[in-house]
């Protein structure tokens, strides 16, 4: 792929042939500004609402982008809007319509984040992969609600899909082209036919296998736009923009045709003027992506193409300005820039920077007070606190209960040929946080205090819609798995007395640390790491989990004997598909079941409740670091939230000596300990 038209560019500008102004004869030149405003990854937040705290949050929400879409559109001449996709799934009121189209498969009204964007005058939508969680049938009438097209130009049907489509033809429209009227400089009207391309990450095909297995098949992003951009100018598009819901990628690695991430693939495509893209929740353009090849963050381009990201839930605007001329008969794009608005700045004096809109809060008014009962519903009690405060440095209550919930849900569906194997589960922390080398939320942890439970903290306990998938693995694959999981942290020198960061921020994310109960192990972080956070081999000869075992009959099985032995593990379908953890991947699923993990959890904590009064979410610390045995004082720190409600459980729950260091700060507003690895763990 080589970027013609760039190159074109770059040498006009350079000899003074791109013209911006009038010509010999003093005619004035025929210029038009069209801005391209996008939502993306807005994942069921319609309003500005925390259902999980029970309160406004002016950070996040459609209520609150359209306020910023009303005023970006009224400052220009010309504008479209467009969205691209993970809409439907994400937010609790994503979920309370998703439940009750599971009990009487039908939506029965709008969807209603379609009843709030209809209001607003979106040009049209791109698929999201969550567009797809909850199956074909619901995607198809929730759309149906949509006054906007949809397209997407990479999902094809296979011989059991939509009515209407054969094998072979798209599911959805691959493109459109939009005939807009607009005004230019000199106040006159024109018409500039802009042409819009969707795709999603192939990957979809991994993530919700239950529900397209046999219906569709996947092109790769790359291999779609190549196909379709030419065809696209062919029948007269004079701006393409495309709407990938995949993240940037790197210019390093040549381009796959199953990448998830292609935008920067992308933008080396002859013909594509505008990359609106989503997925990966970032924020482009921003300091995150400081030292981009080829990327200028002032202007907003990648490869001279106007590209933005519109971070997630609401919480950003893209805005594209372009200005383009008339010449020879054809409109030429002379500038392009590209930026992303926030709603909310918490570094500020007055953080909330826009209202919300009354008009998208009206407009789903009935389904957000259906939200507030939907996940106020009593489901059991439990009888301890499960914070996840302390997760990534010791076993957890908040993961516990999920692990035990998964176990009790899977042994009771084994056939007889599967009740010999030992049952293991695979449970991450989804919520610890959030921090990373540039950005962080120091409010994302789970807070469920003891007592009685309900639906929405369920929900945060299991952030995600996944379906229960149990793989089949040996013993030799569950260390594997574990030494991946075990890339979350940095490796400590036991001879340094400088101050050393135990959690791996930049490369590893808290939900690919995957704790296994059912077995025992410690973690040495003394070891170099022997994958990254991708599960991509670093080190083959590293070692990091240690005292592997698992206890059968009171004896303990390990070293050889461990490797070679036979493992069923419950997890979910996107670590169970995605192939990256040793032991997963289509060849190793033994069992789908048609239960989110969520509702999993949800039956378990009632089943508990009704047998013994209550549910005990009690870690029970099946796995450790390996204490460092050394005579030189080491000051090993991590960050976690900075409350008194964190300080008391810290104290009380501490399985290593913790100390808060009352003189450092940390520029997200995480707290920051002190973990004493040198002594032995505490006994309780």
């Amino acid at each position: 792929m080589f970027n013609k038209k760039l190159l074109a560019v770059v040498i006009a500008s350079t000899l003074g042939l791109v013209a911006c102004g009038s010509d010999d004869n003093d005619v004035p030149a025929i210029q038009v500004d069209l801005r391209i405003l996008e939502t993306s990854d807005l994942h069921a937040n319609i309003m500005d609402y925390d259902y999980y705290k029970t309160k406004y949050d002016p950070s996040i929400g459609l209520a609150r982008t359209a306020t910023l879409i009303k005023q970006h559109g009224a400052e220009a001449s010309n504008f479209v809007l467009v969205d691209n996709g993970d809409l439907l799934q994400g937010s609790p009121m994503g979920d309370f319509i998703a439940a009750n189209f599971k009990r009487d498969n039908t939506l029965g009204d709008t969807h209603p984040a379609y009843k709030a964007m209809n209001t607003l005058g979106y040009s049209v939508g791109n698929i999201g992969n969550h567009e797809f969680n909850y199956g074909l049938d619901f995607l198809s009438q929730a759309i149906n609600g949509a006054d906007f097209p949809y397209i997407n130009a990479n999902v094809l049907c296979e011989a059991d899909c939509w009515e209407g489509k054969e094998k072979g033809d798209n599911l959805f429209t691959p493109y459109i082209i939009e005939e807009k009227s607009v005004i230019d400089s000199n106040g006159n009207q024109q018409t500039i036919k802009i042409g819009y391309i969707g795709f999603v990450p192939p990957q979809i095909l991994l993530w919700d296998k239950q529900n397209l297995s046999g219906k569709v098949s996947v092109m790769g992003i790359i291999e779609a736009a190549e196909k379709f951009i030419p065809q696209m100018k062919a029948e007269g598009a004079d701006v393409i923009v495309a709407i990938p819901h995949s993240g940037v990628g790197t210019p390093s690695n040549p381009v796959d045709v199953n990448d998830e991430n292609a935008t920067y693939a992308l933008s080396l495509v002859d013909d594509i003027d505008v990359i609106t893209f989503g997925h990966s929740h970032s924020v482009f353009p921003s300091a995150t992506f400081e030292g981009l090849e080829n990327a200028d963050l002032d202007k907003g381009t990648i490869n001279g193409v106007a590209a933005v990201m519109p971070g997630r839930w609401g919480d950003n605007l893209g805005i594209v300005d372009l200005k383009l001329e008339m010449q020879d008969g054809a409109w030429l794009i002379i500038d392009r820039t590209a930026k992303a608005a926030p709603i909310y700045d918490k570094n500020a004096d007055e953080p909330e920077l826009v209202s919300a809109d009354n008009g998208i809060r009206d407009a789903v008014a009935i389904e957000h007070q259906g939200t507030l009962n939907y996940v106020n519903q009593p489901i059991g009690k439990a009888s301890a606190d499960m914070y996840s405060f302390l997760t990534l440095v010791q076993d957890d209550p908040s993961v516990q209960i999920v692990s035990d919930a998964q176990i009790a849900k899977v042994k009771a569906n084994l056939t007889p040929a599967l009740k010999d194997i030992p049952v293991l589960s695979a449970a991450a922390p989804f919520k610890a946080g959030g921090r990373h080398s540039t950005t962080a939320d120091a409010d994302s942890y789970v807070q469920v205090p003891a007592g009685d439970l309900t639906y929405k903290n369920a929900a945060d306990l299991y952030l995600y819609p996944n379906t229960m998938v149990v793989v089949k693995v040996t013993g030799a694959e569950v260390k594997d798995w574990l030494e991946c999981s075990a890339n979350q942290f940095n490796q400590i020198s036991a001879s340094s007395t400088e101050p050393q960061y135990l959690i791996n921020w930049d490369t590893h994310r808290s939900y690919n640390f995957d704790v296994i109960d059912g077995v025992t192990y410690k973690i040495d972080v003394t070891q170099p790491t022997k994958f990254d956070g991708d599960c991509a081999l670093l080190d083959a000869s590293a070692n990091r989990i240690v005292d592997l075992a698992y206890i059968q009959d009171g004896i303990s099985i390990t070293g050889a004997e461990f490797a070679n032995k036979e493992f069923i593990i419950a997890t979910n379908n996107y670590r169970a598909f995605g192939g990256k953890f040793a032991g997963t991947g289509s060849d190793h699923v033994i069992m789908e079941l048609p239960d989110s993990n969520r509702e999993a959890l949800a039956q378990y904590i009632t089943d508990e409740t009704a047998e013994h009064g209550q549910v005990d979410p009690t870690a029970d610390n099946n796995w450790d670091f390996v204490t460092i045995n050394t005579s030189t004082k080491l000051d090993i720190r991590f960050e976690t939230q900075d409350s008194a409600l964190a300080d008391k459980f810290i104290i009380d729950n501490q399985s290593r000596h913790l100390t808060k260091r009352a003189d450092l700060t940390d520029e997200f507003g995480f707290a920051i300990y002190n973990i004493d690895l040198t002594s032995q763990a505490i006994t309780k």
